[in-house]
């Protein structure tokens, strides 16, 4: 289905951009050498569709071409739209509508090279402070970073992790957790990541959940590369980060999602009753009755990533309908919810105001309630 609408969504498009495209450039190329162009184009759009895949190998390539179109489709369409909108598609103000088409299409460039930076750019800082219910008072003021959706591949390898790692020994964190699609599918199969990620200094660990990328590739290949680098996976499991602070993970809930199966089914194994300290639960996809039972379950602080704050504007308003809470933090009930719009970046290397992040955490006591007089 996805690939369905990815299809219908990417040819509308392609046609309207190379239509509106056409208009000022009739006068210089013959109608039927930009028709062909514009067809055979679309063509390899649909063959890097199919035939893409994520694997570091040829196969990564159509693949990047299709989505990296689709992307530039997009953001071209924005320009153009907003053109023909204020001149009625060309029938309003007809001497001017050329010029203004002409200034859509510039602008459509400049989004879309704007875009590019904003994907390419290394991850900005996040600062979040949350009050933690039941947390000790010498545990205040504690620090975590919290990674999500790196999708390690092709675009991104070691060398672009080790980076990371220089932007996170820099916030000192006492954990860093990564919450999810670690890598774009299949491992990432180098031999450095090991030795990068064990230049992360957290005096408490680095821990990690699945995401559904994983599961698209060897997801047990993956947890071995990353433990290789000593990261320790919580997979439906809980620990001590500390006294009086708890630490849960549980696998990812994609294809539960999918199926329509219980998403909650994970959190049961790992809190098969009410939190009586501290926690923090590790979630990527933040699916709604997820986050309803986790706050009905006492957990104080929920990390999820996957939404990628819709990634490119506007698709953020779609990803809304699907997972209301977008990107940021929200409160749930007496439980903190905390969705990260991620590092990286899911198809074309292209963001639209929704920039990537690494979010630094600081964990802050509940204030002692005075008695009153």
């Amino acid at each position: 289905m996805f690939s369905i609408v990815l299809n219908l969504v990417g040819t509308l498009l392609h046609f309207y951009v190379a239509q509106r495209l056409h208009r000022l450039l009739r006068a210089r190329v013959p109608a039927a050498a930009w028709w062909m162009g514009a067809v055979l184009v679309w063509i390899v759009y649909l063959l890097g569709v199919h035939l893409g895949k994520s694997d570091i190998d040829w196969r990564w390539w159509p693949e990047q071409f299709a989505l990296a179109w689709l992307g530039l489709m997009l953001t071209m369409s924005m320009g153009l739209l907003a053109a023909d909108l204020v001149t009625g598609f060309g029938f309003w103000w007809r001497q001017r509508a050329p010029r203004l088409l002409a200034l859509g299409a510039v602008a459509g460039v400049a989004l879309s090279a704007f875009a590019l930076y904003q994907g390419v750019r290394a991850p900005a800082v996040v600062e979040q402070e949350v009050v933690l219910q039941d947390l000790p008072a010498n545990l205040d003021g504690t620090v975590l970073v919290m990674l999500t959706d790196l999708h390690l591949g092709a675009q991104r390898g070691a060398a672009w992790m080790q980076a990371r790692v220089a932007q996170i020994n820099a916030l000192r964190p006492a954990a860093v957790v990564l919450v999810g699609d670690q890598v774009e599918d299949e491992p990432l199969g180098d031999p450095r990541l090991a030795s990068v990620l064990r230049g992360l200094r957290a005096p408490r660990g680095v821990w990690a959940v699945t995401g559904n990328h994983e599961f698209y590739g060897d997801v047990e290949t993956t947890v071995a590369e990353f433990g290789a680098g000593g990261v320790r996976w919580l997979r439906n499991a809980k620990v001590e980060l500390a006294p009086g602070l708890m630490l849960a993970g549980i696998e990812d809930v994609g294809r539960t999602l999918q199926r329509g199966g219980d998403v909650t089914r994970g959190l049961a194994h790992v809190m098969p009753q009410r939190a009586r300290t501290a926690t923090i639960l590790l979630a990527h996809i933040p699916a709604a009755k997820l986050i309803d039972t986790a706050a009905a379950q006492g957990v104080g602080l929920m990390l999820s990533g996957h939404t990628h704050g819709g990634q490119i504007w506007p698709f953020s308003y779609l990803v809304k309908q699907r997972f209301p809470y977008l990107a940021g933090q929200h409160p749930v009930g007496p439980m903190t919810l905390l969705v990260s719009r991620g590092a990286g970046s899911w198809g074309p290397r292209m963001r639209l105001w929704e920039p990537g992040e690494i979010v630094r955490i600081t964990l802050r006591a509940p204030r002692p309630v005075t008695a009153s007089r």
